[in-house]
């Protein structure tokens, strides 16, 4: 009789790869990368991992690696940042959530560890098949993040015959 391997015991060789529940699941499926410029990595630990909860991983002088629910954000060290954006356009970067319970709990975490909202939650396009409530942060370093959760999950991907992407009131 086969027994399957168990996926927490230490391998040959002595070394510990037992990993937290979370990064194991990530593991077996495809996870996004994204790298972005900051100014300060204290001041980007904090809100990432103090802020919004993020797990930290690997750090240098120069970068932080950071579990970004699932996804590995790197954050680098710059000396000259990108110039500041007037909008949210074209640069920002964030999660859809599957429920609105998730995307309000993210709202709440930010709004009550003082974080800067560069627009606070509310509903966009309400009563269309895009609907979603959103809101957007800013980091230390000017990056804008944006998180959302769409009332009709067929628009994440798809509603392909609607012209509007995004909308002309902040760019």
């Amino acid at each position: 009789m086969n027994t399957p391997p168990d996926e927490n015991a230490i391998p040959e060789g002595g070394r510990d790869f037992s990993k937290p529940f979370q990064t194991r699941l990530m593991l077996n499926a495809p996870c996004f990368h994204l790298a972005f410029p900051v100014t300060d990595l204290e001041a980007t630990r904090r809100f990432y991992v103090d802020g919004l909860g993020c797990t930290p991983g690997r750090t240098s002088e120069r970068a932080l690696i950071l579990n970004f629910f699932g996804h590995q954000l790197v954050a680098h060290l710059v000396y000259e940042p990108p110039p500041p954006q007037t909008g949210i356009y074209p640069r920002h970067f964030g999660m859809v959530f599957p429920t609105e319970t998730a995307w309000a709990e993210v709202a709440a975490r930010a709004k009550a560890q003082g974080l800067r909202f560069r627009h606070p939650p509310r509903v966009r396009f309400p009563g269309e098949p895009t609907e979603h409530r959103t809101f957007f942060l800013e980091d230390p370093s000017g990056n804008l993040l944006e998180f959302k959760h769409y009332t009709n999950p067929e628009a994440v991907f798809g509603c392909a015959e609607l012209p509007e992407v995004g909308d002309d009131t902040d760019r």
